[in-house]
């Protein structure tokens, strides 16, 4: 059995997070640490955790990429420390990269962006809670330096993407970095898990983001992450059960979750 270390359980498209639990199950997912991107979609992932207990481990977030204003942040923060005992992390946090070519003053947007995320870790530390990241590409070393100057022990890099450098810096400091089923795919995936110890990684749906290759036509869900365990344990050339043990240690450890 695997856990999905990231899904946005909160989605329409998980109506029915009872079915999704079971179906998930049914490919060897044991359950999905579930992350939330705002004040809705926290109260969302709170309720699909409640009703799913053992097999739903709720995260709340903060997503740098949403159009959300100072207030909005105010409300998140209230409900981390209204939830914190409930929470097994706080995420999806993070740094913006994809709008910022958008954006009219992208140092502006960057510094307010690095004062939040200061914000959003030192509250995790303060509860001593991990940080589920969202910091691709170049936001990679400011997230990492922010960490690093906030004294945040536990941290996950979701869906990374980065230098080789970079992500040896992130390993070197003990934090993990996350693959999605791109990486049955992508090469920029497969080069990275070669390079990265075993124990420094975990497998993600990000669902329902939708991939391609042999996923285009598959509903995206928890359920994809036994097929990238797999793909995982062949670059690492392991057995797929060693393969899956491992990434299943590692996410119960970030997470503090109770192997049942």
């Amino acid at each position: 059995m695997i856990i999905d270390s990231h899904c946005h359980l909160h989605d329409p498209a998980f109506a029915d997070v009872r079915g999704t639990v079971i179906r998930a199950t049914e490919h060897n997912v044991w359950g999905a640490v579930a992350v939330g991107c705002d004040l809705a979609t926290n109260e969302r992932t709170l309720r699909a955790a409640a009703e799913n207990a053992k097999a739903v481990w709720p995260a709340l977030g903060f997503h740098p990429e949403w159009t959300l204003t100072r207030q909005d942040l105010e409300t998140v923060e209230a409900q981390i420390h209204a939830n914190h005992a409930r929470l097994v992390a706080v995420g999806e946090v993070g740094l913006p990269w994809y709008g910022l070519g958008a954006a009219g003053d992208a140092d502006a947007v960057r510094r307010e962006a690095r004062e939040r995320l200061e914000r959003l870790t030192d509250l995790a530390c303060r509860y001593d809670l991990p940080v589920i990241l969202h910091a691709p590409h170049g936001a990679a070393a400011d997230a990492l330096a922010i960490l690093k100057r906030r004294g945040v022990d536990r941290a996950v890099f979701h869906w990374h993407k980065a230098s080789a450098e970079i992500t040896r810096e992130i390993v070197d400091a003990g934090y993990l970095v996350s693959v999605t089923p791109d990486l049955v795919y992508r090469d920029r995936d497969r080069e990275m898990v070669e390079r990265v110890p075993i124990e420094s990684l975990l497998v993600e749906s990000d669902a329902p983001w939708q991939y391609q290759g042999e996923f285009e036509n598959v509903t995206s869900g928890p359920w994809l992450v036994a097929r990238v365990a797999e793909e995982v344990a062949k670059i690492k050339r392991l057995p797929v059960d060693e393969a899956m043990y491992q990434l299943t240690v590692n996410t119960c450890r970030v997470f503090d979750i109770v192997w049942a």
